[in-house]
Formats: C-alpha cells, structure tokens, sequence
C-alpha cells in the first residue's frame, strides 16, 4: 500500500480508539529472512518493531503512546511504572516521560537492594533520562501495588500527581498499542499476498499486553491470520488467565464488537522458558548469533531471543506447525544483551 494510500484497517479502528500520542516511528518494516526461513523450512518474515526508535524503542511504545496520553489528560507530572532492574519497558517509559516534560520514578526488582547492581544498559539510560529509582526485593515486587500506592501518596504529599503504569504498561489501555499495530501490519500483508491462513503471527510475551494486543487486533479487523505467542515467564496457565483478563476488559471497555472464547483465540506456545525470566541458556544465545551472522537481525536474550527459539523448536518438530510461513514479530530490547556480554562471549 501506498504511503498516500489511505489505511481502512485503521478506520476501522478509528470509532473505538482511545487518544493517543504518536511517539514511535511508524511504520515498521516487514522483512523477509530467505536464508534462516531456508533453513527452517518455512517462510519466514520478521516486522522489525525494534525499529521503533532508540530510548523509546521496541514494543513498550507503541503502548505508551496511549498510555502517556491519559497520564496528560489526567494532569500527571509524574509516571510511575515497573519491572526488573533491565525492564524494556521501564526505559522506554522513563524516556517518553522526559519527551513529554514529565517525571518518573521506577520500582525496580533486584536480588539485594541494599547492594544495587551497577547502573549498565537500560537502567543506565533509565538514569541518563532522569529516572527515579525504588528498589524491590522479588518478595516486595510480589506487593508492588502497595509500593505503587505507597509512592503516589508520598508524590501528593509534595504537591504532586502521579500516574500509574502496570507492568509492561499490560491493561486494556495499553493493549491498544497492538490493535493498531495489526491494523498497521494487515495491508503490509496484503501488499506480499500472505494475509492468509497459512501465515502464523508470532510474537513474545511476558506480561500478556503485546499478544493480547494482537490477538484483539486479528478479531476486530476480521483477519485470516493466526497469532501466536511464547510466553517467556510463567506458565501457560498464568497468561490464558492475564490475557483473557486484558481482552474481556478492552472489548468491554471500548465497546469492541468482538466474539472472544479464550480457548479458542489464545495460542499460547509453552515450554521455552528455560532458566527463568531474564536468563539465559547457551542454546538460546547461540541462536541469537546464528541469527545475527546468518541475517544481520539482531534479537535481545529476554524476550525475542527466547520466542524465536520456540518458534525454531517447534518448526524443527512439526514443520506444519505454523502453516507455510510466520510473521515474526521483533519487539525489541537490544540493550538486554550488554549485561550478558560474559556469557556470549565463550561462545563467539
């Protein structure tokens, strides 16, 4: 489609869609990996949201562009959000609020916050941005919504307002970021001749909001697609109940014209979590090199890496799996990889 084309995937959406500020650079690309795809026995395409920007890049902006938008309406000067001391999310967040002329403060989880870890990638742009920090225990992270209430009443007590953030910015509000973003990859599908039933949407999931996204996205506009996620934390069981809460609550909250059956619409591929969230095995970073000499595509250890060898494993052992071809979704977090330097490098 024609960049003077109007979108009608996007009209489509327009008489539900909540206000939003456009922060990302969109579109995304569509690429084709003809060596990797080889290799696999498949089509394979990657939409490259890592090309979303830099300190707001990956997947987290194209939530937060509703997001901050109801932050500003609400009078906010300052957001508060979490996740782990590397959270995509965290930055991405910390940076649109500098965009925006907000504050922001961060709960951030770490093994001993009496003895944080040094400031190194995300959380060193988290400060460079001008972020606060609050540091959780695992065991205080587990609570985080007292330490969110906590925070905002101490924010209102110097005359302040704050705005909350859940995780991964994974709400009905948030989800939106990914209506749109199938609404955006539904005629770049068309114009390759691949918006079919043999076209498996797969993607990475860690706090259910992206995939929920998506899913909503494939049922409003009526599209032939499948979609796919990998969860990288949790259990399969966890996220069918997170997702399916976002979607009742999005299609309910904005009045959607959905038929939505968990069982049905929510293809969670479980089994690839492998040492836990944010950790990684040898055989995930050595597919994260094999792809990178092979394509020149650069995926990160928490979530792409992690989704991407699910997708390689399950192709591996049922090549029917996902229909002829799969539309991978890179949402990011090129600077997960830095703090795994040692690691990658016994294996370059």
């Amino acid at each position: 489609m024609s960049c003077n084309q109007s979108n009608p995937y996007l009209e489509k959406l327009a008489p539900h869609e909540p206000a939003r500020i456009a922060l990302a650079n969109l579109p995304t690309p569509v690429q084709k990996l003809e060596r990797f795809g080889a290799q696999l026995g498949l089509e394979l395409y990657i939409k490259r949201d890592d090309f979303t920007g830099a300190e707001l890049g990956g997947n987290k902006i194209r939530k937060l562009e509703y997001v901050m938008a109801q932050a500003l309406k609400e009078g906010a000067d300052t957001v508060i959000t979490c996740g782990g001391v590397q959270s995509n999310h965290a930055r991405a967040t910390a940076a649109a609020a500098a965009k925006l002329g907000l504050r922001s403060l961060l709960l951030l989880r770490v093994p001993d916050p009496s003895s944080p870890p040094p400031l190194e990638a995300n959380s060193l742009l988290d400060r460079m941005v001008g972020a606060d920090f609050v540091w959780l225990t695992p065991e205080e992270y587990k609570r985080r919504d007292e330490f969110f209430a906590r925070e905002a009443e101490r924010l209102a007590s110097l005359g302040r307002k704050a705005y909350l953030i859940p995780e991964g910015a994974s709400d009905a509000l948030g989800a939106w970021g990914y209506l749109r973003a199938m609404a955006e990859l539904a005629p770049q599908l068309d114009d390759l001749g691949i918006n079919d039933a043999d076209t498996t949407i797969l993607l990475a999931t860690g706090s259910g909001g992206t995939a929920s996204g998506a899913v909503l996205g494939k049922l409003l506009l009526d599209l032939p697609v499948r979609v796919a996620t990998v969860n990288v934390c949790d259990d399969r069981e966890h996220f069918m109940g997170v997702m399916a809460a976002i979607c009742t609550q999005a299609i309910e909250g904005f009045g959607l014209d959905i038929n939505f059956e968990p069982e049905r619409d929510l293809n969670i591929i479980d089994g690839y979590v492998g040492r836990g969230y944010a950790l990684s095995q040898p055989s995930e970073l050595r597919l994260i090199s094999d792809l990178a000499r092979t394509e020149g595509v650069i995926l990160d250890p928490v979530y792409t890496g992690k989704a991407f060898y699910g997708l390689v494993q399950e192709a591996k052992n049922d090549a029917a799996r996902f229909g002829k071809r799969v539309v991978f979704i890179h949402t990011g977090g090129l600077f997960g990889l830095f703090p795994k330097t040692a690691e990658l490098q016994e294996l370059l």
